[in-house]
């Protein structure tokens, strides 16, 4: 196997269940109204917007952080983006290449925090 980069997807209860159902290989694919996906490059900004956003909007107020390994040669032909303060940094993967960025995950995402906001 060749070199992985672990990358971090904050995602809400609805996101997971799909994840779950690839067998924790792959995301789902995006909605119409999603030409892109944001895969983040650290755990801090990945909590802070599962804390801060699902845990908070999700009707069922729950966030989770999700871990996993992507070939860094696939990788490559992407920049890192910085969205605002310099550990808010993510990858920009166009919706149509989704399903070449799942090819390239290595092993399976996990959950590694749950978020769970307090009630509407």
């Amino acid at each position: 196997m060749g070199e992985t980069v672990t990358l971090y997807r904050p995602v809400g209860t609805q996101e997971l269940a799909l994840i779950e159902a690839a067998d924790w290989r792959g995301f789902p694919p995006r909605l119409p109204d999603q030409p892109i996906f944001y895969p983040v490059t650290n755990e801090a900004y990945a909590a802070q917007i599962a804390r801060d956003w699902n845990a908070v909007h999700n009707d069922d107020r729950r966030g989770y952080v999700t871990r996993f390994e992507v070939d860094a040669a696939f990788l490559a032909g992407y920049r890192r983006e910085v969205v605002g303060g310099r550990e808010h940094e993510e990858y920009w993967i166009p919706a149509e290449e989704l399903e070449a960025f799942n090819a390239a995950v290595v092993g399976t995402i996990e959950v590694i925090v749950e978020f769970v906001g307090e009630p509407a």
